[in-house]
């Protein structure tokens, strides 16, 4: 089923947005500041969309208290079609499938890194994930509590059949992923708990396009 449509600044029902570019990271000086709003790319199953947070707080604050994501001097690049300026947007969390940003993440100290390659509506996902030394999902006693789970490093591609994809490009450092959405997961870990529902594949992803 296809998104409901979004909602602009001024009203108007809008075209979703594509694959982004990749942008400069603001420097932490700048963000401490607070001269620099934060900047997120917003993927959806039409495209993406590009803009800046309408609110004081991190990406993740927003994605996992707010009911939508609301972005102001958004780019819109649409999947099919002609990209555009929008005053505004305001985008249900529901339909949001990753969001990437240009804040500093926060990571576990002496954190374990593990590859990990998700399909997630149109889109192919590639990059790190961090857990604590030792981590066992099988074992573990904690279960991730919200919708959105945290890699770095992160490279998207547009699904072009099953299994294949365009090359994926960089993004940013950080990105937030619904895992609701994760329709297969190729890692070295068995994360069911973390993705509901989707096919599970045991592979070591410590290289780009390795399986």
């Amino acid at each position: 089923m296809p998104p409901a449509p979004l909602t602009t600044g001024d009203d108007e029902t809008v075209p979703m947005g594509d694959l982004p570019r990749a942008r400069a990271t603001p420097t932490v000086a700048a963000r401490l500041r607070g001269s620099m709003p934060i900047h997120v790319d917003a993927y959806m199953a039409g495209g993406m969309a590009s803009g800046v947070l309408a609110r004081a707080g991190s990406l993740r604050e927003v994605l996992e208290h707010d009911g939508v994501l609301t972005l102001e001097r958004v780019q819109w690049q649409p999947l099919d079609g002609r990209p555009g300026p929008s005053s505004g947007v305001s985008i249900p969390i529901d339909d949001v499938l990753i969001a990437s940003a240009d804040e500093e993440p926060s990571v576990p100290v002496h954190a374990s890194w593990h590859g990990i390659r998700l399909e997630v509506g149109p889109y192919l996902v590639e990059g790190e994930m961090a857990t604590l030394p030792g981590f066992d999902p099988g074992r573990a006693l904690t279960r991730p509590s919200g919708e959105f789970i945290q890699l770095l490093e992160v490279r998207i591609g547009r699904r072009t059949g099953p299994g294949t994809s365009t090359d994926p490009k960089p993004i940013g450092h950080l990105a937030l992923v619904n895992r609701y959405g994760v329709e297969s997961v190729a890692c070295d870990l068995m994360l069911g708990f973390f993705f509901p529902g989707a096919e599970m594949i045991h592979s070591d992803v410590a290289e780009t396009g390795a399986v």
